[in-house]
This record gives structure tokens, C-alpha cells and sequence, in this order.
């Protein structure tokens, strides 16, 4: 039988995959590692290392307990010691693949991605390929990696059979075209926008047409687009529409547009975040503040690291230097592989 990797031979979707992989474990837990995860939730990595250490000690799922240590690692960006942890806890397999062995190597892909080895990543895509010949997620990341290696066929490949086994995902196509665009393979990555909704014809809902040209930059068309999805009241129609109104150079409409949506349902991180960039590029810092800070405070939000960034930079445009660097010295006490921090902490420290 073939085997998922147990032996040590970019993107943004990669940490939503991971992080729901977090959320939804893989299996029941003892009370330490429990306690743990609910650490790893929290940010507190070093806390959840020494209640591994305990359910370790009193004999709780030894595969549980390597697995969270590595998404430990992976947080304390001890990358070497999050792969061995991975490998550990896939070598504690009892030879029959299971759910977790695949859950198991995304995060170890994802923890040789961070430690600058992508070849290794590629190989463990391949072993899941091996099971999974259609694992979409798979095919899709290994063509980000294949990428990074310069082998752009190889990735191509990849995108083609994503777009063969789900050509009505447009979150995808689009998130293809963004890795094809880091790339310097723009145009490539647009054939892939016009292919779908040529594809789609008039069947394509205004939403996503509107998307499309948001990122084929044809933001007219897509404020009309999106115009007609804001009606049906979604939320992702209001971000949508308000970047392509700020695309256009109307940030004034834009903030509008994220104002309208907050007025009725103050539970979207995202907008309060949108809102509070659109608020920068007007020079409206205090504004800005208090939306990042508002979605700060939104319960259970994903996008606390970018909200407490965002917190950060508009501190500084507000010249309150002294608030900015506490802030940033806390901010990478939980995220200290953000680079772009590190170096606004130097920045801060002359001030």
C-alpha cells in the first residue's frame, strides 16, 4: 500500500486551510491537549508547549500531542522543530491511512514551505496526490510550490486539473490568478478570469462577474456588477463593490459603501478593516483607528493579525510613536516571522 510521507526526506489560502484544520482537529483529545489547543488558539504557544509536555507525561494521544507541538513550532516560527514534530506524528501511524495522516501533511508542506524548502513540499503533495489523485487543495498548492521552484508547465499542470475538477469555483480562479500574478505570470493568470466567464456566459451571477473584472481591472464594469449584488445584501458584495469604488479613486463612495453595510450588522471584520485602509488613503488616520479597532472587537474574526498591524501603522501616522512601538513589540511576541514588523519596529525605535 502506498503511504502518505512519515519520513524527512505561499500563499494566503494555505493558512485558511491550515487554520481550518486547526479549528476541526482530527479526533477525540484528553483533557491536556485539549487545554492545549485552546492555548494554540489564543496565540500562546510556549504555554501550549508545556501543557503538551504534561499530556505527554500523562499518557494522553501521542499523535495528538506531536501534532499540536508542530502547529506550536509552526507559531513560534521553529519551523526545524515544528517538521520533526509533524514526522513524529506521522511515524506513530498504525499503517492504515487515515484522515488525520492527511491532515498531518498539509502541515508539514506548509512547515517546509516556511523553512524555505518547497521541493520537500512538493513531495509531500505528491504523496498525497499518490491516494488522492483528485484532492483539489493538493493540486492547487502544489502548483503555488511548483511555482516558487520555477516550474511554471509543472504549475500550470496543476491550476488545469483544479479548473478541471471544479470549473464552477470562482474563489479559486481567482485565487489561481493571484498566485500566477505573484509570479510575473499576470496575463497567464487572466486567460484564466476570461476563460471562466466566457465559459460562463450569462450564467455567472453579478457577484462573481463582478469580481472578474475587479481583478481583470475593469472596475467600471465591475461596480456595475456588484452594484446589482449589494441589493441581495451580501456582505462579500459590499467589500467587493467598496475596493472597486476605491480602485476607481472614489474613496469617499467607498467608505459609504462599507458604512451602509456596519449600520446594519457590525459583525464583519473585513469591512471594518476595508473601511479603515479606504480612511488612510483619505488621511482620515483617527478614522482609521477606530475601524481597525472596531474589527478588532469583532468575536471570533480571522483577520486579527492584520487588524493589529493596520492598529500599528495608524498609530504612527497619528504620530503617537511611543503607543505604536508598545504595540509592535506585542504584535510579534505573537507573530515574530512578520518581517514587515520587524523592520516598523526599527523604524519606531528612532522616533
Amino acid at each position: 500500500m502506498i503511504k502518505l510521507r512519515k519520513n524527512r526526506r505561499y500563499a494566503a489560502v494555505l493558512c485558511g486551510l491550515l487554520a481550518a484544520a486547526l479549528l476541526a482537529g482530527c479526533g477525540s483529545t484528553g483533557g491536556k491537549t485539549a487545554e492545549a489547543m485552546q492555548l494554540l488558539q489564543n496565540l500562546q504557544y510556549q504555554e501550549a508547549l508545556a501543557v503538551f509536555q504534561t499530556a505527554e507525561e500523562e499518557g494522553e494521544n501521542s499523535r495528538l500531542i506531536d501534532r499540536g507541538r508542530g502547529i506550536a513550532y509552526m507559531g513560534l516560527t521553529d519551523y526545524e522543530n515544528a517538521i520533526a514534530s509533524f514526522e513524529a506524528a506521522l511515524a506513530g501511524s498504525d499503517g492504515f491511512v487515515q484522515p488525520v495522516d492527511f491532515d498531518l501533511n498539509y502541515y508539514l508542506a506548509a512547515a517546509f514551505i516556511k523553512n524555505g524548502q518547497p521541493a520537500e513540499a512538493e513531495e509531500v503533495y505528491n504523496a498525497i496526490l499518490a491516494l488522492r489523485p483528485e484532492e483539489k487543495d493538493a493540486h492547487f498548492l502544489r502548483g503555488n510550490v511548483r511555482l516558487e521552484q520555477g516550474n511554471y508547465e509543472g504549475a500550470k499542470e496543476d491550476f488545469d486539473r483544479v479548473v478541471s475538477l471544479d470549473a464552477n469555483n470562482y474563489d479559486r480562479m481567482i485565487q489561481i490568478y493571484q498566485a500566477l500574478q505573484h509570479y510575473g505570470y499576470k496575463d497567464v493568470g487572466r486567460e484564466y478570469l476570461e476563460n471562466a466567464m466566457q465559459v460562463a456566459e450569462n450564467k455567472m451571477n453579478s457577484y462573481d462577474s463582478g469580481r472578474m473584472y475587479y481583478y481583470l481591472g475593469e472596475y467600471q464594469k465591475a461596480c456595475v456588477a456588484l452594484e446589482k449584488a449589494r441589493e441581495k445584501g451580501d456582505a462579500e458584495s459590499y467589500l467587493y463593490l467598496g475596493r472597486a469604488y476605491e480602485a476607481t479613486g472614489d474613496y469617499n463612495y467607498a467608505a459609504s459603501v462599507y458604512n451602509s453595510w456596519i449600520a446594519k450588522d457590525t459583525g464583519n471584520a473585513a469591512i471594518y478593516n476595508q473601511l479603515g485602509l479606504c480612511e488612510m488613503a483619505m488621511g482620515d488616520y483617527q478614522q482609521a483607528l477606530e475601524a481597525f479597532q472596531a474589527g478588532m472587537q469583532v468575536e471570533g474574526n480571522t483577520l486579527m493579525q492584520t487588524l493589529a498591524f493596520n492598529e500599528i501603522v495608524a498609530y504612527e501616522y497619528l504620530e503617537e510613536y511611543q503607543k505604536a512601538f508598545a504595540l509592535v513589540e506585542n504584535y510579534l511576541r505573537s507573530y515574530p516571522d512578520d518581517e514587515q514588523a520587524k523592520r516598523e519596529r526599527q523604524f519606531l525605535s528612532t522616533r
